[in-house]
């Protein structure tokens, strides 16, 4: 397992030097793979090379192999635009990105003014995490799909769970100090307000991404603050590191996260974590699904041993993109961008949607909790995330107005 695991892995990163074949499909992941926030995206390069394997084991998409490469961008805009321009010079016309906004921010552009300076030769954005509200609003781009909710949509959730808990009197807010934070931090104090006024907010707080060591102090200020729960939009490293602070030093209220399953943040909780830790997501390894998405997780979780399948929106990204790759009977990413407006896909979870409007996926979410009582445990523990029938949100339940104004290009 171990060497099946390395030996994809090191053929995935391998063409970051050796380029691909003129007559493949190229998707070029530019993420984090060293740094604090390595360990997020190489579990995303995973899954996206995993799907891209199970596609190709089937003919490919419209008879083209697919080639995932790697691009290592240290969560830095400015080197994600080098390595932008190295995965051009390679011929890859699909860019994916998910771990970081500051990072989509300067894509989004950067691909913007390619496309305006290279009609015909338009490159298109798969965003499977960068949740920035503004994306799919006021900056919304025909050539930028996004397979996530949006931090909004992730906190209108938040707040429906946080309204019927009636002991919950106080909240503290604390997240990481860039654009997705400071998005958070806003929608949980405006969605707080409508449907909870009565909930005090004693504290609302952002720290240096990825520079924070021990969270213990910040943790120790949040439970002087006499806080009932704590609110975090927080990711990789920042979310391991706060929750394991949270749970050694005593906090006992209910821990509300956009990512509590990041990879490392089981073993970081332990035992003390059951009950207390609470994640909004678009699918869980526990829920009820289907005989062949249970295959699918078991044989990911037989090639890449020290990895538990997490990124369910990838999975979803890669089937909506074959979709619509053989609905338009092409791979040119201007046709793929028109075919995947409005497509419906039914997934192991429910049916989704990417609305044509503003290009932001529609699809059922879980607030999962964290749980001793799971048929699938994560990191080698007995432990893992569960979500009932009362904790699913609906597709067209999740959907938010929009204020995006899209300009198309002509078909």
């Amino acid at each position: 397992m171990k060497l099946m695991k390395s030996a994809a892995l090191a053929a995935a990163m391998a063409l970051v030097a050796a380029g691909a074949s003129a007559d493949t499909l190229k998707i070029a992941v530019i993420d984090p793979f060293s740094g604090p926030f390595g360990p997020s995206g190489d579990a995303a390069l995973k899954e996206w090379t995993f799907a891209a394997d199970m596609i190709n084991a089937k003919g490919g998409i419209v008879g083209q192999e697919i080639e995932v490469i790697g691009y290592d961008n240290k969560v830095n805009p400015k080197e994600s635009l080098v390595q932008l321009q190295k995965a051009l010079d390679k011929g890859a016309r699909y860019i994916a990105q998910g771990n970081g906004s500051a990072v989509a921010s300067a894509l989004i552009d950067a691909i913007s003014k390619h496309n305006k300076r290279n009609p015909g030769d338009e490159v298109m954005f798969l965003n499977y995490a960068a949740v920035d509200p503004s994306f799919t609003n006021d900056r919304c781009m025909f050539y930028h799909f996004r397979f996530d909710a949006d931090a909004d949509m992730k906190m209108a959730a938040v707040t429906d769970w946080i309204k019927d808990q009636d002991d919950i009197k106080s909240v503290y807010i604390i997240g990481q100090d860039y654009s997705f934070g400071k998005a958070v931090a806003a929608s949980a104090v405006s969605d707080l307000e409508a449907k909870r006024p009565d909930i005090e907010i004693v504290g609302n707080e952002l720290h240096p991404l990825g520079k924070v060591k021990d969270f213990t102090p910040y943790v120790q200020k949040i439970i002087a603050s006499g806080a009932d729960a704590m609110i975090t939009g927080n990711w990789g490293a920042d979310m391991v590191l706060l929750v394991k602070a949270a749970i050694s030093s005593g906090f006992e209220g209910p821990i509300l996260t956009y990512y509590g399953g990041s990879l490392g943040a089981a073993v970081a909780m332990g035992e003390s974590a059951v009950g207390q830790v609470k994640a909004i997501v678009e699918g869980n390894t526990n829920l009820e699904t289907t005989p062949e998405q249970n295959a699918y997780i078991e044989a990911f979780e037989a090639a890449y041993p020290d990895n538990n399948y997490y990124y369910h929106r990838i999975h979803n990204a890669m089937n909506m993109f074959k979709m619509a790759a053989e609905k338009a009977g092409s791979t040119t990413p201007k046709d793929v961008a028109f075919a995947l407006e409005g497509l419906e896909y039914e997934s192991p979870y429910g049916k989704i949607t990417m609305r044509a409007d503003n290009h932001q996926l529609l699809q059922p979410m879980f607030v999962s909790t964290f749980s001793d009582n799971v048929k699938r445990g994560v990191e080698d523990l007995p432990l893992g995330w569960v979500a009932g029938d009362e904790d699913r949100i609906e597709a067209e339940a999740t959907a938010l107005e929009t204020t995006c104004n899209m300009e198309r290009p002509a078909k």
